[in-house]
């Protein structure tokens, strides 16, 4: 059966979300996180039973990671490769171990994109340990460049975010982009769960592969979102 993610350790309620997910991605030192944050993170999956990963993400707080920066294909490598590794070490520590990587927000959306971004995310994941999962935006540039790096991928799709009709995510700064009514999260987890045809903010419907299924922790209404999308997902 499919999974449902959350992206965590981002300073909302994370451990309301925890019974209704599989695998987490926790921040690790970019966009937000720091030693204890990550701790804590760890220490609620570990509790749980949930899978971890690390969500590195452009090293802007003040945006939150969705702002692009203009940066080298060795500079981000660098910073995903450090951010995943403080993550790991923080795992290790606690006798965790990471599963897969995610990159956050704006790095996220470029390496969906961009070939140079992509690799240079898909190296920095390699070199920290190649049998971790490269988790991205489903058919995207971000996962061929992983599997060229000898990389497992997971193709990601959203229940909290509506889509453009060629497959990348409508821009958060648009209306109607974030999906907080539950009942329509369950229905499209639902549909991206069976293969179905997802509607997209402009009236068009596209089908997207999806190997998991992702909800933001600071989308509002995530608790119930989370609710809803989990008993969608395990309704016979």
């Amino acid at each position: 059966m499919i999974d449902l993610n959350a992206d965590i350790g981002e300073g909302y309620d994370d451990r309301a979300l925890m019974p209704f997910v599989a695998r987490v991605s926790i921040a690790c030192g970019g966009h937000a996180g720091d030693a204890a944050s990550m701790a804590a993170a760890l220490r609620l999956a570990l509790e749980h039973g949930v899978a971890v990963g690390a969500h590195p993400g452009y090293p802007d707080r003040e945006g939150f990671g969705r702002r692009a920066l203009a940066a080298s294909a060795t500079v981000i490598r660098a910073w995903v490769a450090e951010q995943t590794e403080a993550l790991a070490e923080a795992a290790a520590r606690l006798g965790a171990q990471l599963a897969h990587v995610k990159p956050h927000g704006a790095l996220y959306n470029v390496a969906a994109r961009d070939p140079e971004v992509a690799e240079a995310v898909a190296r920095a994941v390699a070199s920290v340990d190649t049998t971790l999962e490269l988790v991205g935006l489903s058919g995207s540039t971000l996962l061929a460049a992983g599997k060229a790096c000898g990389l497992a991928v997971l193709h990601e799709a959203f229940v909290d975010r509506r889509y453009q009709a060629d497959g990348r995510l409508v821009s958060r700064e648009t209306p109607g982009a974030v999906v907080t009514d539950p009942a329509a999260a369950a229905r499209q987890a639902r549909a991206l769960a069976s293969g179905e045809p997802v509607g997209t903010l402009g009236g068009r419907v596209l089908v997207i592969r999806a190997d998991t299924l992702c909800l933001h922790s600071d989308t509002p209404n995530a608790l119930n979102v989370a609710r809803a999308v989990h008993a969608a997902l395990n309704r016979g």
